[in-house]
């Protein structure tokens, strides 16, 4: 890139990560929050490094990635670069990955069933490292995407706690094309009673919604990367692809 190319990327960056602050600032205050009280997580899914350095350097700290393998890819380059970036997995995660993904994320988004439960135990046990989660939860009781079915939710919340994995709150994704405000408010509610405070929902179509209705961590991919670029499926990652097309 040259250095007329970085300095218009740069400035792009900043202008969209400015906008989303703004936005979020708004619907925030209609709670009694600030834009500080919420967590704005880039979902940088299918993005090159080059892609990401410019809203690193307009301040962005905290970045979203789907799938382990493509994060191991990039992201020990970029934080060998830049101090103080966390890292959370907010795509389905398979329980052959769970030992990296407790390795390489700082927050997990995606506990939905007893499996993967098991799985991430085993590996902060042998790690030595406790990666906080979200249980997520299939809130539309959607077939085709994760999460762990409503009514199942408080028994895999208890597994959770007595397997000494911390949680942080609940995730859900709504079904497309439908008004999300429903199902932002059944998963908030889902939160208050299982005691959890914190509620990671929303995206760049809808995350100031979200905000207006609990959300502590957001989402965002499009709204600060613009449209991103296809993505080229792994050997035998088509039904993850699938079940996490609209993350972000």
């Amino acid at each position: 890139m040259t250095t007329d190319s970085i300095e218009a990327a740069d400035r792009l960056a900043a202008n969209r990560l400015a906008e989303i602050h703004d936005a979020m600032g708004r619907a925030a205050r209609l709670t009694g929050r600030t834009a500080d009280d919420i967590t704005l997580i880039a979902v940088s899914k299918t993005q090159a490094a080059d892609a990401i350095r410019p809203l690193i350097a307009a301040g962005q700290r905290v970045f979203g990635e789907n799938r382990v393998q493509e994060a191991e890819s990039k992201w020990p380059a970029l934080r060998e670069e830049h101090e103080g970036l966390q890292l959370h997995l907010v795509g389905q995660l398979q329980s052959n990955k769970a030992a990296d993904a407790v390795t390489l994320f700082d927050v997990i988004h995606s506990l939905d069933r007893p499996s993967m439960l098991t799985a991430l135990a085993k590996a902060m046990d042998a790690a030595d490292r406790r990666v906080p989660c979200f249980v997520q939860v299939n809130i539309g009781a959607e077939a085709q995407k994760g999460g762990c079915p409503i009514a199942d939710v408080p028994a895999l919340i208890r597994s959770a706690r007595d397997a000494d994995i911390p949680l942080l709150g609940l995730m859900c994704v709504p079904p497309a094309d439908i008004e999300p405000a429903p199902f932002f408010a059944l998963l908030a509610k889902m939160a208050r009673e299982e005691g959890m405070e914190q509620l990671s929902m929303g995206m760049s179509g809808d995350y100031e919604t979200a905000i207006m209705l609990g959300a502590t961590h957001i989402r965002v991919g499009t709204a600060l990367f613009g449209e991103r670029p296809a993505a080229r499926p792994a050997p035998g990652s088509g039904r993850g692809m699938i079940r996490n097309s609209r993350e972000g």
